[in-house]
């Protein structure tokens, strides 16, 4: 029998003193005009965390470590597709964000965790409710 691939996403929280970083996605025709961390599908060939390096880079400019990454959960997500996606956390990076995609992202900011934006892409914001780690959720499965 032959298996359909599961696309395959990281989502990487870099975290600071103002809080989470977050960007507005826009002009994609995916969670349009709603907030949601830095990341992307991983590629053929690439692991989690080499996908996570790039993907912050590619998107924020920021520098991240793969010994600085840790995976802090998991979802298994049913969308226009069945999915998986990664969370990591950089427990260090440098540089300064900047909207590196504007094709893609309209807005990037630090937020509270405590007071996150309301519009936000769902799977994400219920990623970032979950405590301790790894943590793994099934979404959108009856």
């Amino acid at each position: 029998m032959r298996h359909a691939g599961i696309p395959v996403g990281v989502h990487v929280i870099c975290e600071d003193a103002g809080g989470i970083l977050l960007m507005r996605r826009a002009g994609t025709g995916f969670f349009d005009g709603l907030f949601s961390l830095p990341g992307g599908h991983v590629e053929p060939g690439e692991s989690i965390g080499e996908a996570a390096r790039r993907e912050l880079l590619e998107e924020t400019g920021l520098r991240v470590e793969l010994g600085d990454l840790r995976h802090v959960g998991t979802v298994h997500r049913r969308s226009d597709t069945n999915r998986i996606d990664f969370f990591v956390r950089a427990d260090a990076f440098a540089g300064r964000p900047e909207i590196r995609e504007p094709d893609k992202c309209d807005a990037l900011d630090w937020h509270d965790p405590r007071c996150l934006p309301t519009q936000m892409v769902p799977y994400v914001r219920s990623a970032l409710a979950q405590g301790g780690s790894p943590w793994f959720l099934e979404l959108g499965w009856d």
